[in-house]
């Protein structure tokens, strides 16, 4: 197979971490909205606005079990008064209520006209023919006002709100049972190497169990996108091209891990120049200097590098952004805070180096988490941020300030 010669050689010049990712999310597009059932929405994002249809709640109606009264009947105590009848949640008030009256009623159900306090069933003796009410109540106490949730026409989500939990309950009580959000990102992860084996293989002389297909997965799970993990392609230039051919057709996004060096048997550039185009493939970064990005046949590719930690940092730093773009998401980067190291940290110069740390929020310090090698995993199962260490620093000293990459908090920013 003939190799381009933008491919073959090492790059002239390492993009900044800045510069790369300025690169790719200036490729990225917004996908197509969808129209989703309202259970499988949770974490995507609106793409219409939603205005009240009707009042929420859509009548008066009680905050607590207990009696609907006239509020200056229990404003001295004890009170007795005559009980005339019994709502139930779902029910509805057979009559008003005069001076004198009340009326048992659970949580949710209407007031009774006429009625305009709550007193609770623990502030009474829980009569039923007569009722006596030893604590003083205030007029209106525990009464919801119709539309206090929400107004008719009042808009209430807006194009572009994320899909939590709460908002899906919105959107339930205003019976939307389809929504239209942008849709799921689609990601092909596959892993290159020869010395890789699937999880329930013997390990053989010079083999690995290959873990960057399900870290890398399950990074794409946590984003929103729907992760289709491709498998483990050999070294060789026959299977990368067939799987990269595999994967432009059934994703939006295609991340590999390994052979993005310039080995005899790193494949990944010269076949993506081959069926697309590649963007660069070097930045001054530590760990994951080498690392790719282009596209075949308009789907996106990131070749990430092999070593465990050096492809989670690289999709922490660059496929998930442009996954949160893709997916609609006006928040693309995670929080950054200065602290005060806790350690000391030596940097490789000319070179951005991110330190996996542990970030102490209540003291304002960081630490690492110890030996920092790109092939130490548990670093990143241990860490809760980056220590993101400039170019132009070699050293730091325990007490200097740095700053930290909260890669425990949702983007802000």
């Amino acid at each position: 197979m003939p190799i381009s010669a933008s491919s073959a050689r090492t790059a002239t010049r390492s993009l900044s971490v800045d510069e790369a990712l300025e690169r790719i999310l200036a490729k990225v597009r917004q996908l197509e909205p969808v129209t989703a059932d309202l259970m499988d929405t949770l974490g995507m994002t609106l793409v219409e606005d939603i205005v009240a249809d009707h009042d929420v709640p859509p009548f008066r109606n009680s905050a607590m079990d207990g009696y609907a009264v006239i509020g200056a009947d229990v404003a001295t105590v004890p009170a007795r008064l005559r009980v005339v009848g019994d709502i139930a949640a779902g029910g509805v008030p057979a009559r008003p209520i005069t001076r004198g009256e009340a009326i048992r009623i659970m949580t949710g159900a209407p007031m009774p006209d006429g009625a305009d306090t709550i007193v609770r069933v623990e502030d009474t003796d829980n009569g039923t023919s007569t009722v006596t009410i030893h604590a003083a109540t205030r007029p209106g106490t525990s009464v919801r006002a119709a539309g206090e949730d929400l107004r008719t026409g009042e808009t209430v989500l807006t194009r572009g709100t994320i899909l939590r939990a709460a908002e899906i309950g919105v959107l339930a009580t205003l019976g939307h049972k389809t929504v239209q959000v942008t849709r799921q990102p689609r990601v092909a992860v596959l892993s290159t190497g020869d010395e890789l084996v699937e999880l329930d293989a013997p390990l053989g002389p010079g083999q690995i169990r290959d873990a960057n297909r399900y870290s890398l997965a399950s990074a794409a799970r946590a984003v929103g996108a729907r992760a289709i993990p491709l498998g483990i392609v050999r070294d060789t230039v026959d299977d990368l091209r067939r799987a990269l051919r595999d994967a432009a057709s059934k994703a939006d996004i295609i991340v590999t891990s390994g052979g993005v060096s310039v080995g005899d048997h790193d494949h990944v550039k010269p076949v993506v120049d081959e069926l697309g185009s590649m963007d660069f493939w070097s930045i001054a970064i530590r760990p994951g200097r080498p690392l790719a990005f282009g596209a075949i046949d308009g789907t996106l590719i990131f070749g990430l590098p092999g070593n465990p930690v050096s492809s989670l940092l690289g999709f922490e730093l660059f496929v998930r952004p442009a996954l949160l773009k893709m997916a609609g998401r006006r928040l693309l980067h995670r929080p950054q805070v200065a602290a005060t190291l806790d350690d000391t940290l030596d940097t490789p110069p000319g070179l951005r180096f991110f330190a996996r740390g542990i970030y102490d929020p209540a003291a304002g310090t960081v630490r690492t988490t110890g030996p920092q090698g790109s092939g130490i995993l548990r670093s990143m199962a241990l860490a809760n941020c980056f220590i993101d260490i400039p170019d132009t620093v070699q050293h730091v000293d325990r007490g200097g300030r740095v700053i930290v990459i909260r890669t425990d908090q949702p983007e802000d920013h």
